[in-house]
């Protein structure tokens, strides 16, 4: 499956998933889903690691957008998905209110706009990579029961390499049932 924006949409309550080969793929990709709520005048929030930060903030800058001044207004919110996780992440299982805690008030006040919020997170993907499988999909359940509360669009990334391999194929098929959208290079469906 070709990756595309149009698979990224899904719309507020959408739920993506991409499946991405590289690094450059991913900022491309994720910059063009932020894209189209900046450019309706909404909010867009990343919550990525410092490299895959700069890489979308540089895409975005390319496309136009000046990151400084959205990030200022409230328009751009970038925060680093390690410190994220670590806030709500208990023995190594997600806390429910810990999640809560950290994640509602980010999509709150950025869903009482009335304008486009588009997030990215990918700390599920470095769960996965952690060997936390299990944790990983609880937090995109999280996602879920957070968007039935705020009108949001979520895309979620893991790199296709880490989710290969026979080990946690159906931890992969859930992966892929929890999100509205399924686009890029999809692990096992050749």
């Amino acid at each position: 499956m070709a990756a595309g924006s149009e698979d990224l949409r899904g719309g507020p309550g959408g739920h993506a998933v991409l499946f991405y080969s590289d690094s450059d793929e991913l900022a491309g990709q994720v910059s063009e889903y932020l894209l189209e709520a900046i450019r309706a005048g909404g909010v867009a929030a990343v919550i990525a690691t410092p490299a895959h930060r700069a890489s979308i903030a540089a895409a975005l800058a390319c496309a136009g957008v000046d990151v400084a001044a959205d990030e200022a207004s409230g328009r751009y919110v970038a925060l680093d998905a390690f410190e994220t996780m670590d806030q709500f992440m208990v023995a190594d299982w997600p806390s429910a209110a810990g999640f809560w805690q950290v994640i509602s008030p980010i999509i709150g006040q950025a869903a009482e706009t009335g304008t486009p919020v588009h997030v990215f997170g990918e700390m599920v993907a470095l769960l996965w990579d952690f060997g936390q499988v299990n944790a990983a999909i609880e937090v995109e359940a999280m996602w879920n029961e957070l968007a039935v509360q705020y009108s949001f669009s979520l895309l979620c990334a893991y790199p296709a390499d880490s989710v290969r391999g026979d080990q946690h194929q159906d931890a992969l098929a859930e992966v892929c049932r929890v999100h509205a959208a399924v686009a890029g290079d999809v692990p096992g469906r050749g």
